[in-house]
């Protein structure tokens, strides 16, 4: 059975986040895995040099635990569809030290198909905000890693629209993207942003048939995107592509920088999934 794993501050973004993970897990019929990193509550240059009381762990962890049963009862009693049908296990995990390293030490541990977060946290304590934990994670996820806008509202997904550079590694993520989108019944949009060169036209071309070839799904169309700056364009898509999700891959000094990705999470209207690069498997 396969596991997504949903990172949480219990924030109302991150709650917001593990409802729209638990609607994805009925569809493809996961299982879900909440997990929380307690730190130290003095984060300061002397912090390394005091010894934390047990006590402190101990109280720190019966309130996680407690926080943790809640929000599991409040998505599973506020799922959007109440029907006889698949019902995701919810378990959760909590451990102590850095954010990051804990999400990456869980998903590595359980071999977790896919993580789920919000995008932001809820206000100035949050750990989430860009800037930390988002960003340190796309910079260092081998996983597929599903940012969720702050108050997006999880609907069946429809269109699922794929930001490509015509990498011929990309090829094996349309295979990947496919399988999700079948649980979904979905349109798989690979989407490039272009210049008007005849020699790209041709690089199109040529991509788009090894695509038909190579991948079984009746459902992917392609769309061209004319905007002189990627970033504009990947913008514009989210925007008014009438798209569900947004995915793309992070390669360094590439097409999809980090930067590129950075920039689309603080300003991205749909779920945006970011992929490692390399061979991966989404909930299959």
């Amino acid at each position: 059975m396969k596991t997504i794993l949903v990172p949480t501050d219990f924030s109302p973004s991150a709650n917001n986040a593990a409802a729209y993970a638990f609607e994805m897990a009925k569809a493809t019929k996961a299982n879900i895995k909440l997990c929380h990193a307690l730190k130290v509550p003095a984060e300061s240059i002397y912090a390394a040099q005091v010894a934390w009381p047990l006590e402190d762990i101990s109280h720190l962890t019966e309130g996680a635990e407690a926080e943790m049963k809640f929000l599991a009862l409040h998505i599973e009693q506020n799922s959007s569809s109440q029907t006889v049908g698949f019902k995701p296990g919810i378990d959760h995990s909590i451990g102590v030290g850095d954010t990051v390293d804990y999400i990456r030490n869980v998903a590595s541990d359980d071999h977790i198909s896919l993580v789920v977060m919000g995008m932001s946290g809820a206000n100035l304590f949050s750990r989430f905000l860009l800037g930390s934990v988002s960003r340190e994670l796309i910079s260092k996820a081998d996983f597929p890693l599903l940012l969720i806008p702050k108050n997006y509202v999880y609907k069946p997904i429809k269109k699922i629209a794929f930001a490509t550079d015509l990498h011929h590694e990309d090829i094996n993520t349309i295979n990947a993207l496919a399988g999700l989108a079948r649980y979904f019944n979905a349109e798989l949009l690979i989407s490039h942003v272009e210049g008007t060169h005849d020699e790209e036209k041709k690089h199109v071309k040529e991509f788009l048939t090894e695509v038909t070839t190579r991948t079984q799904y009746n459902k992917i169309y392609f769309r061209a995107v004319k905007m002189d700056k990627v970033t504009d364009g990947l913008e514009w898509l989210s925007a008014h592509g009438q798209i569900d999700m947004l995915v793309m891959t992070h390669r360094k000094d590439a097409f999809l920088t980090q930067s590129h990705c950075e920039k689309l999470v603080s300003e991205t209207h749909v779920p945006l999934m970011v992929l490692p690069n390399k061979n991966i498997c989404l909930i299959i």
